[in-house]
């Protein structure tokens, strides 16, 4: 220090080199504070600021500016202070019934609908089926599942309402009939030469709320009734054919098991 060499050669007295120590003292002390004053206003920042823990677009902000925001008490549920939207990994979440919930399994194929865009069908797959049942309303109990987008799009926004059907399983080539037309899961009725009813009895093998597939009991050439809710329909009774209303039995490429 400049006080303490001078008072070396004999050019400053011990008064002075101690106030200039002092000062120096003083001057290092003040600015050890100012730096840990920096260190503190630095943490204090930190703890203002909301980083995301992912990329995306803020869609709302729960509040005004100077407000401030407190950490929900416990037990008493509030609103987010900001809603972020990941827009790079859309999905779909939807409620099955607990009947259904069984054969869902993730990897399944599925299709998604959004009446956003009619009758459109977008692939998907199911890639979580929650481990436990929702009795949100009396009588309704579901299991929640998810499906990502097989082919992503970008006009796709978070929000639209949908429906998903899963495919269980296929089948290719299949024998099939309406299965308004199947009774009971065991027979239908056929349409003799001679417009007279016959009860035949069918072996079912996979079924969705529209087809049924048929592994024997009729073959393709057999014409079937549809119309099994008319009063009177029953084995030996002669009936009068409407084309809109009876058809023959079909071939399909494939049947699918459903389930939505």
């Amino acid at each position: 220090m400049a006080g303490r060499h001078l008072f070396t050669k004999g050019l400053a007295s011990e008064e002075s080199k101690e106030t200039a120590v002092s000062n120096a003292q003083s001057s290092v002390a003040s600015c050890n504070a100012a730096k840990a004053q920096i260190d503190v206003t630095k943490a204090s920042l930190e703890r203002t600021m909301l980083i995301a823990p992912f990329d995306g677009i803020i869609a709302e902000i729960e509040g005004e500016l100077g407000e401030y925001v407190t950490p929900s008490p416990v037990g008493v549920a509030t609103k987010p202070t900001v809603d972020l939207i990941d827009n790079t990994c859309i999905y779909i979440k939807a409620p099955i019934d607990e009947i259904d919930a069984p054969d869902v399994i993730s990897g399944l194929k599925a299709r998604i609908t959004m009446d956003a865009f009619g009758q459109e069908e977008f692939p998907s797959t199911v890639t979580r089926v929650a481990p436990y049942v929702l009795d949100l309303e009396k009588q309704a109990r579901t299991v929640e599942i998810e499906a990502v987008f097989d082919n992503p799009q970008n006009f796709l926004l978070p929000g639209y309402s949908a429906d998903i059907t899963i495919i269980i399983d296929t089948v290719e080539d299949a024998l099939s009939v309406p299965t308004q037309a199947v009774i009971r899961n065991e027979f239908v009725y056929l349409i003799n030469e001679d417009n007279t009813l016959v009860k035949q009895n069918i072996e079912v093998g996979l079924s969705n709320w529209q087809y049924s597939e048929v592994l024997s009991g009729i073959t393709i050439d057999d014409r079937i009734v549809l119309s099994i809710d008319r009063k009177g329909v029953e084995a030996g009774v002669k009936v009068i054919v409407e084309e809109e209303e009876t058809e023959e039995v079909e071939t399909f490429g494939d049947l699918q098991v459903e389930t939505s």
